[in-house]
């Protein structure tokens, strides 16, 4: 990976807008690997998100790995305090415990997800993370 201006280049292509039925701020997906290709049993991606970008709540039935590589960024699961994110993180996300994860205030944070799929789901998407909710994390990190 090539560095400029202290973020480095990542290795993937940057993907698509992310849904904003599913997210906050600007993010990106790009599919790695195709549930198709899998036998439907998982899909790899790498999201990225831009500064304040956050995923919604949200719960995956089967559980969900996130390899976090590069920026910083946060991972919360609901009535707990978050957790920081930087390069090298791993988070092992239990099945269905409700959570978000995003970018810092101050700065990208880009992260590979793997997925477990279900009956077709890998994610059940729920309220958006609250302004309220996401400053709240940024204040005390």
């Amino acid at each position: 990976m090539e560095a400029t201006n202290n973020q480095t280049v990542s290795i993937f292509p940057l993907g698509n807008p992310g849904p904003t039925e599913w997210f906050s701020g600007e993010v990106h997906v790009q599919t790695l690997v195709a549930p198709e290709q899998m036998e439907g049993l998982y899909t790899v991606g790498q999201v990225t998100f831009s500064p304040c970008g956050r995923t919604n709540w949200h719960t995956h039935p089967i559980g969900q790995v996130l390899l976090v590589t590069e920026g910083k960024g946060w991972y919360q699961e609901r009535g707990k305090p978050a957790q920081v994110l930087t390069q090298g993180t791993t988070v092992a996300i239990p099945k269905d415990v409700e959570h978000w994860h995003g970018a810092s205030a101050d700065s990208n944070m880009v992260h590979i997800a793997i997925s477990n799929i279900t009956d077709g789901s890998s994610v059940t998407w729920m309220t958006p993370v609250t302004d309220e909710e996401y400053a709240e994390v940024n204040k005390n990190n």
